[in-house]
């Protein structure tokens, strides 16, 4: 009874609230409408005329006068897409590539060079960076803004390294926010959906929940607060890739495809090439890898993630603002790098200080990361191997079941099989009460050659200022008619060494420490009666470990009217290596990951020789035993020659420069919107990724038989420069038009090339991005009284996919989504019924990652005052 009475105070508590605050925002909602029946007589001109912008170049001006490309979302316009969230929604912009590793981590990318730690993409809330240190990129919008607070989203997709500095090479997404003196009352949100229906993977259909909050309240002129909270749980979608990526390992014994003993599944661990041996079996050579085990079989797919941020804000003066927030973020889900991971209690907290006015601006903001149980999927499936059988014993018993099955009577294919039967027996099984215990042990040892866990410490501590010289000195700069804008940021990474992932090389009992400090300056000057926009930039940045350097922009904006807008510019843009890239120290299989920068790596690369020049030398050694009868000696002198120095040295900043033309106007009437652009971008010093083995003698003549054994050589993949320079080049279309201010038709086309590798070395990321993304929706806002609806569809055709987990193809693949949305205008509720690939025809996004059907869902949010 005492519940009941509690939950009835609660919920007349509520209606009184509501009540209250239905009255005290009359007055603003009128007003409203009334600006709604304006929007209405001509969308288009009151859009995109009159539509401001900051990001581009961190001061306010006109969507359609802005220097560079952007792109806008506003949250208004999602409830009117097909997406469940604003998040998601990014997809639909022109030129936005999302790649979906999980359910729980979506990310985004531009102009290329996509990856599952898009460290060449930034993402900002408010002008702040909700990176994970460690990780150097954010995970998906897990630290953003939920979208009851969320105003709207602009992208750069091009370089913004002048104006921002680290990590926006590529693009970077600003997530902008409502502020609670504008925005008050309160919102609730629950979203209640299905997925993994129609038989698509090993799951029957799952529940998925996401729940969101906004309260925002001014306590008078000067002072006010918002609180915000979000939880979302169901169950990822499937990685399980079967598809071989060693088919030739074996190709001079003729076993092939389930008949190879070095079969390794794309989503199956514990069979790679670290888990590989070459045995010598009736006087042949077979490559032979432990069993492993599929994702499916290992992977807790649930997903449950929370977050949630408080801000009090402070008004002194007209045009001033104090705001004191904290944002923190509990993540369990999956997410994918060089290998799946289980993100377990992984935490994120943020507290951030942030006062403005029109002349100046002081940001400082402290981001903290813990990555709790979180562990490693490919290390546990080969640990658990591992504590079943050690390396050596199993390849022992696999070699005598071979030998006891040939001579048997059994032919080669089936003489592997039953090797591999024998030597498995007794391993741990998936679901046994053994297996889970052996687990628990596992994921729980930081040590990647006998355990999976990731347990990293580490903090991120940035401070900001801007300074608008033209409004301090506002008589002078507008009788010149000019601006002048300036910045600077200091940025330190701060990682506790946890002596698997991270150590300090040094000294062990401090801390390792990584920073930066750069600024700014741009002037922009109008001509020819305002015709005429110039601006240019000029930065300088300092990291830790590297010279001084130098990034320019210079951009361009003529508009001989209002309607009609051309520009261009030219900026360049430098990336330091993250932290992962540069300090990582990582013992994984057999194969150690290090760092990039001298201090993590001295002597490695002089004295190494490259993997790929050792697999190609093992393979030719085993294919002439088995097919010219040499012996392994003389096999191994033969082909001595393949094999060859690393070429490659310590790390240096990736650098980028970027040439952009485009239009934005208005037309018929102003009622269709265009916007257009090409590019042209070339890199140096691509940072990317090198496997390289240092043999265990320096005697020249032993060095060819020590790299034929991997038990003989060290082994190591170290962060290094492309030697090529890379060129690729694309453009964009997109168009909005508005018919009888009833129907939206919005459609964009982007093509991106990778142009060419001077040197073609070989050793650069892959460039991970379709040549065509297609995007086209139609919305109806007042289909018949207040039912809306609307659908998209959206098709990329096939890519290339390079990364150290899996290379390969993409196929093209097509889907639709669609929603239909009711406002009940007098309780405030807005209903969205609709669903994502709703035609549930699944589709992977990138390899190595999760097969996407559809999700289908119903979205009741409650608005109750100016939210």
């Amino acid at each position: 009874m005492k519940s009941k009475s509690y939950l009835i105070l609660v919920l007349l508590s509520l209606k009184s609230f509501a009540q209250s605050q239905k009255e005290n925002s009359k007055t603003s909602q009128d007003s409203i409408k009334k600006e709604n029946s304006k929007t209405s007589q001509d969308s288009i001109k009151k859009e995109m005329l009159k539509e401001v912008v900051i990001t581009a170049s961190r001061i306010s001006e006109t969507f359609l006068r802005s220097p560079i490309s952007i792109e806008q979302l506003k949250s208004a316009d999602v409830k009117n897409m097909g997406s469940p969230s604003c998040f998601d929604a990014l997809e639909n912009l022109k030129g936005v590539q999302i790649i979906t590793p999980s359910l729980g981590f979506k990310v985004i990318n531009t102009r290329g060079f996509a990856n599952t730690t898009n460290v060449r993409f930034a993402q900002l809330v408010d002008g702040i960076d909700n990176q994970a240190p460690h990780l150097g990129t954010p995970i998906a919008n897990a630290l953003g803004a939920n979208d009851l607070d969320i105003d709207k989203i602009e992208i750069i997709p091009g370089a913004a390294s002048a104006l921002y500095g680290m990590n926006a090479i590529n693009g970077l997404a600003n997530i902008q926010t409502k502020n609670p003196f504008e925005y008050q009352g309160l919102s609730i949100q629950q979203l209640t959906g299905v997925n993994h229906v129609g038989n698509i993977d090993r799951f029957s259909p799952q529940l998925y929940t996401q729940a969101n909050f906004r309260y925002a309240k001014a306590l008078n002129s000067k002072i006010a607060f918002k609180i915000n909270g979000s939880t979302t749980g169901g169950t990822d979608w499937v990685a399980d890739n079967r598809t071989d990526l060693a088919p030739n390992s074996n190709a001079s014994t003729n076993l092939y495809g389930t008949d190879n003993p070095a079969f390794d599944e794309v989503n199956g661990y514990g069979n790679e090439s670290a888990n590989r041996k070459t045995l010598t079996l009736n006087g042949k050579k077979y490559v032979v890898s432990r069993t492993g085990y599929r994702e499916t079989d290992i992977a807790d797919y649930n997903i449950q993630n929370y977050k949630g941020d408080v801000g009090l804000y402070f008004r002194p003066k007209k045009g001033h603002q104090l705001a004191v927030t904290y944002k923190g973020a509990l993540i369990n889900t999956v997410y994918q790098r060089s290998n799946r991971f289980r993100l377990e209690d992984y935490t994120l907290n943020q507290y951030a200080i942030d006062y403005q006015s029109d002349i100046f601006q002081i940001r400082t903001y402290l981001t903290q990361e813990n990555t709790g149980k979180s562990y490693n999927m490919r290390s546990l499936a080969e640990n658990m191997d591992r504590a079943f059988k050690s390396d050596d014993q199993w390849f022992s018993d696999y070699t005598t079941a071979y030998k006891n099955a040939i001579n048997g009577g059994s032919n080669v294919a089936n003489a592997h099989k039953t090797a591999r039967e024998l030597s498995d027996l007794g391993r741990f099984q998936p679901g046994t009460d053994a297996y889970n215990q052996k687990k628990d042990e596992l994921v729980n040892i930081n040590n990647w050659d006998y355990g999976a866990a990731l347990r990293v410490k580490s903090s991120l501590f940035h401070s900001e200022g801007v300074l608008n010289w033209d409004k301090l000195f506002s008589s002078f700069f507008k009788k010149i008619d000019a601006q002048l804008l300036s910045g600077f940021d200091y940025r330190t990474y701060i990682i506790v060494p946890d002596g698997n992932y991270f150590i300090n090389p040094v000294n062990s009992s401090k801390n390792l420490t990584y920073g930066k400090t750069g600024g700014f300056t741009q002037l922009s000057k109008d001509l020819f009666d305002k015709k005429l926009r110039l601006s240019a930039t000029m930065r300088l940045d300092k990291a830790d470990y590297f010279d001084l350097k130098f990034t320019p922009r210079i951009t361009a904006v003529y508009s001989p009217k209002e309607e009609i807008n051309f520009r261009a510019s030219y900026q360049s843009g430098y990336r330091f290596p993250s932290i992962f890239e540069g300090f990582s120290n990582v013992n994984s299989g057999g194969v150690k990951r290090v760092g990039g920068l001298r201090i993590m790596s001295d002597g490695i690369f002089e004295n190494s020789y490259t993997k790929a020049s050792i697999d190609k030398f093992q393979a030719q050694v085993n294919s002439d035993i088995n097919t010219l009868g040499l012996t392994q000696a003389q096999a191994i002198d033969k082909n001595k020659a393949i094999i060859q120095k690393n070429p490659y040295t310590y790390l240096q900043p990736e650098f980028v420069r970027s040439f952009e033309f485009g239009f934005r106007g208005v037309a018929l009437n102003k009622s269709l919107f265009i916007d257009t652009d090409f590019y042209y971008n070339s890199y140096e010093n691509f940072i990317a990724q090198v496997e390289a083995s240092i043999p265990n003698t320096t005697d020249a003549a032993l060095i060819p038989t020590s790299l034929y054994s991997k038990a003989s050589q060290s082994r190591y993949r170290l962060w290094t420069n492309s030697k090529s320079k890379i060129y690729n080049y694309g453009g964009s279309l997109g168009l909005k038009y508005k018919y009888n201010n009833v129907f939206s038709f919005l459609g964009n086309l982007t093509y991106t090339k990778l142009d060419r590798t001077d040197d073609k070395d070989g050793l650069e990321d892959g460039f991970n991005t379709p040549k065509f993304i297609v995007n086209g929706t139609v919305i109806t806002e007042n289909l018949w009284r207040n039912l809306g609806a609307s659908v998209t569809y959206r098709y990329q055709n096939k890519y290339d996919y390079v990364s150290f987990l899996v290379s390969g193809e993409v196929p093209a693949y097509w889907s639709m989504d669609a929603q239909v949305n009711y406002n009940f205008k007098k309780p405030g509720v807005t209903a969205r019924l609709g669903g994502t690939n709703f035609l549930n025809k699944t589709y992977y996004s990138m390899l190595g990652g999760p097969s996407i059907g559809g999700l289908y869902y119903l979205s009741l949010t409650w608005n109750v005052g100016k939210i």
